[in-house]
């Protein structure tokens, strides 16, 4: 059931074009003053920096187990979601709306607006393309849901962190040239100012939204709903298992821990039993190659 989706890929481009954008803008800063343009540069600069994270947990999650991890370093990536989750709420989020409101209360005109509006132009058509790389490792993995069903369901924290500032990346661009022009149209520098705070709400519900998505991770939770329902099916097609009487799964970074508590066909030897678990094991290994340890309990009763 592997879906084949590469977040790895995704973050790449997401770096690779917040970098070249981040120094356009910042450019575009200082030339013009824009109170929008300096809230975009930060905001580019932040997800340049939290891309490198997510590429760190990534590589930390591949470590083999040991004695103080048995089940390995998987959540690591969890734990770094999270940190980008709050560095995209604070350097982000906040930051834009402390330049909006300074800003709003020294407000001054936009020098040589158009500048702005060309990086800006620029930017949009940058960000669409890393929107679209995350968007094709997202449907890799999402099959027949929603996009909201996926968010919700989704276990790859890396992956959803991209999508969330890719998308909060593109709409702020659209704000940010919304409000540049209306300030170049009507000579009002505060609505430059209502850029700038207007991109660090979006930044703040998107940083928590994600935030709340990557906690329910760190905490501990069960791998995707169809994951647990091919286990189930597996087993109920298998004549030797006549009865579930728990089945509890824990997403572990990319991989998964299973544990069930079975009654099997009456009369089997321990010997017979203990094979017949076995073949279980290895047919689901190899219909869901992200379980990583299976434990199999036969039982007579709950």
């Amino acid at each position: 059931m592997a879906g084949g989706s590469n977040p790895v890929r995704a973050i790449l481009y997401a770096f690779g074009a917040n970098s070249g954008i981040a120094v356009a803008k910042t450019a575009a800063a200082l030339y013009t003053g824009s109170s929008s343009m300096t809230a975009e540069a930060i905001h580019s600069f932040a997800d340049a920096g939290n891309q490198l994270l997510l590429l760190l947990g990534i590589r930390r999650s591949r470590r083999a187990p040991d004695r103080e991890h048995p089940l390995g370093y998987g959540k690591v990536t969890y734990f770094w979601s999270f940190i980008v989750a709050m560095l995209l709420f604070s350097v982000g989020g906040l930051f834009s709306l402390y330049e909006g409101y300074h800003k709003l209360h020294d407000p001054g005109p936009i020098e040589n607006g158009w500048i702005a509006l060309v990086v800006l132009g620029l930017a949009i058509g940058l960000e669409a393309v890393s929107m679209r790389a995350c968007m094709v490792e997202v449907n890799a993995v999402r099959g027949d849901r929603s996009l909201w069903g996926w968010l919700q369901e989704s276990r790859s924290s890396e992956l959803v962190v991209v999508f969330g500032e890719d998308l909060a990346a593109l709409i702020g661009l659209v704000f940010a040239f919304s409000f540049v022009g209306l300030a170049m149209i009507t000579g009002d520098g505060r609505y430059d100012a209502y850029g700038s705070m207007a991109i660090g709400v979006l930044l703040v519900i998107v940083a928590l939204f994600v935030a709340s998505l990557v906690a329910k991770l760190l905490i501990g939770r069960s791998a995707d709903p169809r994951i647990a329902a091919a286990v189930a099916e597996e087993i109920r097609d298998d004549p030797e298992f006549v009865e579930v009487f728990h089945l509890i799964t824990i997403q572990v970074g990319p991989q998964i821990m299973l544990a069930a508590k079975l009654r099997m066909r009456g009369g089997l030897g321990l010997d017979e039993a203990c094979r017949r678990i076995n073949e279980l094991e290895v047919r689901l290994r190899e219909r869901i190659p992200e379980l990583g340890w299976l434990f199999m309990e036969p039982d007579l009763e709950d």
